[in-house]
C-alpha cells in the first residue's frame, strides 16, 4: 500500500509582516538549498510562464517573498477587503514531474484560524522519492524548517500513521522525525534507538528510525505509540487553546 509522506511544521498565533515572513522564507530556502540539489531552484505557478518550465522561477530573496505574500493574502468574498490576521499563503515546487511541493502559511494570528504551517511533500514516486526519505536527509530538511520558522513541533511522517497515532484533534503529532520545541517543555528519558539531536537553542529532532515509518509495519506503528505516551506523561503532546499574541 502507498503511504504518502510529508513534512507539517505547526505553530500558533504570531503577528509578522509580510517582510518579517519574507525574511523567514529567505532564510528557509537558503537552509534547503544546502540540503540537497534539487531544492536550490523553486517555481511559483501563474498565467503565462514559460511552457518548458516548471512554472516562474522564484529567486528566494526577501523581496520577491515579500512580493509573493503580499499576493497570497485571504480576502473576504464580496468586498475582497484584505483580511490580515489570517496572514499570508504561498505554495512552491521544484520540477514538472516527480515534484517536491513547500506549502507556507505564516503570519497568521487569529485564534480562529487555521493555524501557521509550513507543508513539504516529496515526490510520490521515483528515486527522487527514494532519496529524500532517508534520515539524514530528512533530518537536515527538518532542522532548516525548524531555525527559519521556529514552529511549536514538527514531524515526517505518513497520512496514515499520523491517523493511527493521533488522539486528540490539536496534539503535537509524533512521526518518524519529530522536532519538539523547548516552549512545549522538557525531554523525557525515551527508549532505543531514538536519537535525540538538539537543534540550536530552540528545540530537539527525534529521530525513531533510520528508515521510513509505515502504517503497514505492527513493529513501526507500536514503536511510535511507545514514544507518544512517554512524551505525552511529560506533558509535551497537549497543546494549549490559542491565544492572541502580545501586541
Amino acid at each position: 500500500m502507498f503511504e504518502r509522506h510529508y513534512l507539517g511544521a505547526y505553530w500558533g498565533p504570531r503577528k509578522e509582516t509580510a517582510l518579517e515572513c519574507a525574511r523567514r522564507a529567505e532564510f528557509f530556502f537558503h537552509l534547503l538549498a544546502e540540503c540537497d540539489p534539487t531544492l536550490v531552484q523553486w517555481y511559483r505557478g501563474g498565467r503565462g510562464f514559460p511552457r518548458e518550465l516548471p512554472g516562474f522561477p522564484v529567486t528566494s530573496t526577501s523581496e520577491e517573498w515579500e512580493k509573493l505574500f503580499l499576493r497570497g493574502v485571504n480576502r473576504t468574498d464580496a468586498t475582497k477587503r484584505v483580511i490580515e490576521d489570517l496572514g499570508f499563503r504561498e505554495n512552491v515546487w521544484n520540477a514538472k514531474k516527480l515534484r517536491t511541493r513547500v506549502e507556507l502559511h505564516c503570519g497568521e494570528y487569529s485564534i480562529f484560524g487555521n493555524g501557521n504551517t509550513c507543508l513539504i511533500y516529496p515526490p510520490e514516486e521515483g528515486p527522487e522519492r527514494e532519496r529524500m526519505l532517508c534520515a539524514p536527509l530528512m533530518s537536515e530538511v527538518l532542522k532548516s524548517v525548524a531555525l527559519a520558522w521556529d514552529p511549536d513541533f514538527a514531524m515526517v511522517s505518513s497520512t496514515p500513521m499520523v491517523d493511527l497515532i493521533q488522539k486528540r484533534p490539536r496534539e503535537v503529532r509524533v512521526g518518524w522525525l519529530t522536532y519538539l520545541s523547548r516552549r512545549q517543555g522538557r525531554l523525557p528519558p525515551l527508549p532505543a534507538p531514538v536519537r535525540i539531536e538538539p537543534v540550536g537553542e530552540l528545540g530537539w529532532l527525534l529521530v525513531l528510525s533510520e528508515e521510513a515509518m509505515t502504517a503497514t509495519d505492527p513493529e513501526h506503528v507500536a514503536f511510535t505509540a511507545r514514544v507518544r505516551e512517554l512524551l505525552d506523561r511529560a506533558g509535551l503532546i497537549e497543546r494549549p487553546p490559542p491565544s492572541a499574541p502580545v501586541e
